[in-house]
């Protein structure tokens, strides 16, 4: 922005925080924490399953239930703060809310005297998690520099939740569930809370687009993409009726599907089909989720920056596929470490589908909110119904069963990428295409 820009903007209550370096470095360094944590404290319910279940009681179908109820809320929060956050024009001050709210209820969750109190702490943090990814990808997508914006972005979503959730996760929690108990590891999740809310409102800097109809809302310029700009829907209505955001809430029902249900049967599955394995091998074999989560989460999206975003969807969803073939046939802690490493590359897409391309498809005012209605479709009919059926399916016919339903999830969602329309600048450039927005 230029100075007359700037102060523009300030007179009229927009603000943009810095583009690039080193600002962006700073950025997704704690956003990269902030959505690793909100990982760590879902799947934690997952991987201390083996623990609680019996002291409560439950059943698959009840796993399957207390893994989707966090998706519902995950819902509604994610549409409804992506909203308010374009009414109030703030973003920083909601996530702040949010990390605070999640981490006293998964703390408390090592509090519950029963399967009730478990199921509403765990219902009530979904609604706090639920905006922190729209809101994280609003902020970093206006502050990184184009050439890094599918890096930035993937590494946010993707590798945060891998390296905290997927691989310090498994360890961490089982350790101390050992060495404690099982509410002890619940419990620990306020301190990193309460670290990562000061770093936020320490270092972040707010992002003001101003209101529509401000004098000042034309300054904050769209991101670059190949589609021309009187071609983005402007408004909600529109936005729901264009192709892309159609598509991308489809996939993310299928590839939630894929993502949630093998999360939460997993551990379990090893409990009960390997009792050879030790608790340190299991734990072992776990973090090759989180391994290869981290791996894609960062390489999927860069691939999409050179080669475009579709093409990525489509040939990262069949490998995918393997990923549950792999949790079925492996015999050694090694095996599935090795196989679930490679296979497991369906997190490096939900950066794509669920933040890049609807950023590149409609105006940055409704960034947040379509952003928010992709994420609460997914979580909805991924997150929340399709673990409670695949825990009924489980008791009905055995947990392989429900891991064939998610490898047919990620096959469908990539019969479903072929019908996206291309968003990467890049790929426009290399094909002597225009491409409209800001450039940097």
């Amino acid at each position: 922005m230029t100075a007359t820009a700037t102060t523009s903007a300030s007179q009229t209550g927009t603000a943009r925080p810095p583009q690039g370096s080193p600002y962006q470095n700073v950025l997704l360094a704690i956003l990269f924490s902030t959505f690793g944590f909100v990982f760590f404290d879902r799947l934690a319910l997952n991987f201390l399953a083996p623990y609680w279940m019996p002291e409560l009681g439950v059943d698959n179908s009840v796993l399957g239930l207390l893994g989707g109820i966090p998706a519902l809320t995950w819902a509604i929060s994610g549409l409804l703060l992506g909203a308010l956050s374009e009414r109030v024009d703030r973003r920083k001050s909601l996530i702040v809310i949010s990390v605070i709210g999640f981490s006293v209820c998964s703390a408390f969750s090592g509090l519950v005297g029963g399967l009730a109190s478990l199921l509403l702490l765990r219902a009530i943090m979904g609604m706090f998690e639920g905006g922190v990814l729209p809101l994280s990808q609003t902020l970093m997508m206006f502050s990184s520099s184009e050439r890094r914006r599918g890096f930035n972005m993937g590494l946010l979503e993707g590798s945060s939740a891998g390296l905290l959730g997927g691989i310090v996760g498994p360890l961490l929690t089982v350790w101390m569930a050992e060495m404690w108990g099982w509410r002890t590891a619940f419990l620990f999740t306020i301190i990193p809370g309460a670290i990562l809310t000061i770093l936020i409102l320490v270092f972040v800097k707010e992002l003001r687009l101003g209101r529509r109809g401000d004098a000042a809302q034309t300054e904050i310029a769209p991101p670059t993409s190949a589609i021309p700009l009187d071609q983005r829907p402007a408004t909600f209505a529109g936005a729901i009726r264009d192709r892309n955001i159609v598509l991308s809430m489809l996939i993310a029902v299928f590839f939630i599907t894929w993502f949630i249900t093998t999360q939460t049967f997993t551990p379990t599955y090893l409990a009960q089909e390997h009792p050879d394995w030790s608790t340190a091998q299991t734990a072992f074999a776990l973090t090759g989720i989180g391994v290869g989560w981290v791996v894609w989460g960062v390489v999927v999206p860069m691939l999409s920056d050179r080669i475009g975003r579709k093409p990525t969807i489509i040939v990262f969803a069949v490998i995918a596929a393997a990923a549950p073939v792999i949790i079925m046939n492996a015999t050694t802690p090694w095996m599935f470490f090795a196989g679930v490493a490679v296979t497991y590359t369906g997190m490096g897409c939900f950066t794509l589908y669920m933040a890049t391309i609807p950023a590149e498809t409609v105006s940055p005012r409704i960034m947040a909110s379509c952003l928010g209605l992709i994420m609460g479709v997914g979580e909805i009919g991924g997150g929340f119904i399709a673990p409670w059926v695949g825990g009924i399916i489980a008791d009905a016919h055995g947990l392989d069963t429900t891991f064939w339903m998610c490898t047919a999830a990620a096959l469908v969602v990539a019969v479903l990428a072929l019908g996206l329309r291309e968003t990467s600048p890049a790929v426009a450039r290399r094909r002597g295409l225009p491409v409209s927005g800001e450039s940097a």
